[in-house]
């Protein structure tokens, strides 16, 4: 019988790393939870802006969801609702610092504002190439795509949230 063969020598450099797995963890909860609160930051302010306003115009209005907005407070109104929402959720997660309650709602609102832009995908004309199966245009398709991830990280920040309440005690 051949003696036991040993795993690949790359294993030995996985098992180094390894030593570094909950440092590097703990520094991706904390990079992932700031950079998810100032994307909404940052979406939201933009929401203020006519350019981005005027460019939400055929994703909003082709949405039954969201084209509401527009009915109630117009074009403008309606962007800056959005950016209310979105500012108020930026915030409630960076809150995760110090209350990760507040942390937990802002990563509630954050799946349920990806949520409707994800089925923008589908609202939204133009957003896949015509005569192509699933094929993602390179504007607005391309645009509308990131926000599956981003829901993603929101799903993520609202789990880590809650097991830092249940492990911090916070009242």
């Amino acid at each position: 019988m051949p003696a036991a063969i040993k795993g690949p020598p790359h294993g030995l450099l996985f098992d180094r790393l390894g030593v570094y797995a909950d440092a590097l963890m703990q520094a991706g909860d904390w990079a992932l939870t700031g950079t998810i609160s100032l994307i909404f930051l940052w979406f939201g302010s933009l929401k203020f802006l006519n350019f981005e306003q005027e460019g939400l115009k055929p994703i909003v209005s082709n949405n039954p969801l969201i084209s509401w907005l527009y009915t109630v407070f117009g074009v403008a109104g309606g962007a800056q609702f959005l950016g209310v929402f979105e500012i108020t959720t930026g915030i409630l997660i960076a809150c995760r610092l110090f209350n990760p309650k507040l942390s937990a709602l802002g990563g509630a609102m954050g799946i349920w504002s990806f949520s409707l832009t994800v089925t923008c995908l589908f609202t939204t004309p133009g957003a896949f190439e015509p005569g192509y199966v699933l094929a993602l245009s390179p504007g607005v398709g391309a645009f509308l795509v990131k926000d599956i991830v981003l829901f993603s990280a929101c799903l993520w920040i609202l789990g880590a949230s809650l097991r830092d309440v249940r492990t911090r005690n916070v009242a």
